[in-house]
C-alpha cells in the first residue's frame, strides 16, 4: 500500500504542477512558450467548430462562427484547469490517508473553489487545502489580469488594418496600394509607410507569440484579416523594390524581413513546416508570371514609372516574396482568412490533424 500511497501522490503532484505551468506559461511567462494542455483545449474545440461550420454557406456566417473560437477556447481554459488541479488534489489527499474517494474530491473542490464544505484536523492536509484554495483564486486572477493585456495588443494590430482599407481597398491588394500613393501621396511617401509597417510586424511577433491565442481573434470586419493585411503590406514592398523606378528603400527591405520572420515565429508555435533558407526557382512561389506581369500592366496603365527590365524584375520580386509565400499561405489556411489576391486566395485548405499536432513533428525552417 505505501507503494501505491507514494505513486498516486506523484500522479496528483505531476497533475498539480503539469497545470500550473500550463497557467504560468499562458498568462505570466514573457515568451513563446508551449502548453500541451492549451493546444488540447484549441484543437478538440476546433473540431467542435468543425461541425457547425460544415453547415455554414457563406463566408460571412464561417466568420461569425469561428468569432467565438478564440475567446471560448479561453474560457476554456480554466474550468479545464480546475477539472486537473481538482483530480491532482484528491490524489493528494487520498495518498496522504483522507478516507474514500468521494471525500477526497469533496475536499478538492471544497478547497479549490473555498466553499468551505470539507476540513481536516490534519495539519499536512490543511496545508493542502490552503494551497489549493490560494491557486484557484490565482488562476481566476491570472484570467482577469490577462485580458486586458490581450485586447490591448488586439486593438493596436487591428488599428493598423483598418487603416490599410483606405490605402489599399477592400480586400486589400499590394497593386491597389501602389495605385493610391501614386496618386494621392507620392511614391516617395512610401518609406515613412514601410517602418510603420516594420514596427507592426514587431509588434504582432511579439504579442502573438507569448498570447498565442491572438493569432486566432478575427478583425471587428469579416472583410478584414490581420494575415491578409501582413501579406498585402509584404507584396506592395515586394513590388516597390523589384519593379517600381525609384530610388531603392532600406524600409521597404526591413518591413519584408520583418515581416517574414513574424510570420515565421507564429508558425512555429502551429508546428507549420516552411523552408529554412529558400531561394527562388529552386522553391517556386504561389504567383504566377502571368499574374506578375499583369500587375505591372496595370501600374504601367496608371503611370507609375517602371524599371525597364521586367525579367529581372521578376526574379527580384520572386526573390523577396518565396521568403514568406509558404507561410503566409499556410497562415491564412489556419486562421480561415477572407479571400484576397495574392494571398488567402490561393491558400490551401486546412487540415485539423496537421495544424494541431500534439507532439513535435520534424520541421525544416531557419
Amino acid at each position: 500500500m505505501l507503494l501505491l500511497d507514494v505513486l498516486v501522490f506523484l500522479l496528483g503532484l505531476s497533475l498539480v504542477i503539469g497545470t500550473c505551468f500550463s497557467a504560468i506559461s499562458t498568462f505570466v511567462l514573457p515568451r513563446a512558450a508551449r502548453s500541451q494542455l492549451n493546444r488540447v483545449v484549441f484543437g478538440v474545440l476546433r473540431r467542435v467548430f468543425e461541425i457547425p461550420l460544415h453547415f455554414a454557406k457563406s463566408f460571412e456566417q464561417r466568420d461569425a462562427i469561428m468569432a467565438y473560437y478564440a475567446p471560448l477556447g479561453l474560457l476554456l481554459l480554466v474550468p479545464s484547469w480546475y477539472i486537473l488541479v481538482t483530480v491532482g488534489y484528491a490524489c493528494l489527499y487520498w495518498a496522504l490517508g483522507v478516507p474514500g474517494w468521494q471525500m477526497d474530491f469533496r475536499m478538492s473542490g471544497s478547497s479549490l473553489l473555498t466553499l468551505g464544505l470539507a476540513s481536516s484536523d490534519d495539519l499536512l492536509v490543511n496545508i493542502l487545502i490552503f494551497s489549493e484554495a490560494t491557486l484557484g483564486l490565482t488562476l481566476v486572477a491570472l484570467l482577469i489580469a490577462y485580458l486586458p493585456t490581450m485586447y490591448s495588443a488586439f486593438s493596436r494590430r487591428e488599428q493598423a488594418v483598418n487603416l490599410l482599407e483606405v490605402r489599399a481597398g477592400n480586400p486589400p491588394t499590394a497593386i491597389q496600394m501602389i495605385l493610391r500613393f501614386h496618386r494621392i501621396h507620392g511614391l516617395e511617401r512610401l518609406n515613412d509607410y514601410w517602418a510603420g509597417w516594420e514596427t507592426w510586424f514587431a509588434d504582432v511577433e511579439e504579442s502573438h507569440t507569448v498570447l498565442p491565442a491572438l493569432v486566432f481573434f478575427r478583425s471587428p470586419r469579416p472583410q478584414n484579416s490581420w494575415v491578409v493585411a501582413a501579406g498585402t503590406v509584404l507584396d506592395a514592398a515586394a513590388l516597390t523594390l523589384s519593379v517600381v523606378n525609384i530610388p531603392t528603400s532600406a524600409d521597404a527591405q526591413l518591413s519584408i524581413r520583418a515581416g517574414f520572420l513574424a510570420l515565421r515565429r507564429i508558425a512555429d508555435y502551429f508546428d507549420i513546416s516552411y523552408p529554412c533558407e529558400p531561394h527562388y526557382p529552386e522553391n517556386p512561389i504561389s504567383i504566377r508570371r502571368e499574374e506578375f506581369d499583369e500587375a505591372v500592366e496595370i501600374l504601367r496603365n496608371a503611370g507609375v514609372p517602371l524599371k525597364p527590365d521586367l525579367e529581372q524584375a521578376w526574379l527580384s520580386f520572386a526573390g523577396w516574396r518565396v521568403n514568406y509565400d509558404t507561410v503566409l499561405l499556410a497562415m491564412c489556411s489556419l486562421l480561415m482568412a477572407p479571400s484576397a489576391p495574392w494571398t488567402s486566395d490561393r491558400a490551401p485548405a486546412p487540415r485539423l490533424p496537421s495544424l494541431f499536432m500534439l507532439a513535435k513533428k520534424d520541421r525544416h525552417r531557419s
